[in-house]
């Protein structure tokens, strides 16, 4: 299964912009919805998708419209799923190549302190925040991202 990031729309069958109840309706279709059935926005709302155990969060506003999906790495290493942005996968491509492929692409990479690497031109924030033991390099540092942010709109 692919799931695409698609910059300034959405991911997978996720839009920015979508209304609360449209988006349950889709997340259903992906897994099971954290949240109890009169819970509303403004707020988080986790959806799991149970066989490749790996997560989107929908971010909704005030005005019950998303404005940013999180999708965090399968823990799954076997998964047959590919999380893909212009076609590189990002939970699967060693962090530094990937970087290197959007750059060669147009994108430049804006990295912090924190460890959150900005791609503004997209507005996608790709990093590493998990305790999950993924794969690591030779320096005990993990290979690949395991988390990715797209959104309406990235601050500094």
């Amino acid at each position: 299964m692919d799931v695409e990031l698609l910059p300034h729309v959405g991911v997978a069958s996720f839009r920015i912009g979508m209304h609360f109840d449209e988006a349950m309706a889709a997340a259903r279709e992906w897994g099971t919805v954290a949240n109890s059935p009169d819970e509303r926005p403004p707020g988080k709302f986790v959806v799991s998708h149970e066989e490749f155990r790996f997560t989107f969060v929908l971010i909704f506003r005030q005005d019950e419209f998303l404005n940013s999906i999180e999708v965090s790495r399968f823990r799954n290493e076997n998964a047959d799923v590919r999380v893909l942005l212009e076609g590189l996968d990002v939970f699967r491509t060693p962090h530094e190549e990937l970087q290197q492929q959007l750059e060669q692409r147009g994108h430049p990479v804006e990295e912090n302190d924190l460890g959150f690497d900005g791609l503004p031109d997209l507005n996608i924030i790709l990093a590493n925040t998990s305790s999950y033991e993924y794969p690591m390099d030779e320096e005990g540092d993990p290979l690949y991202y395991d988390y990715v942010l797209v959104s309406d709109r990235i601050t500094p």
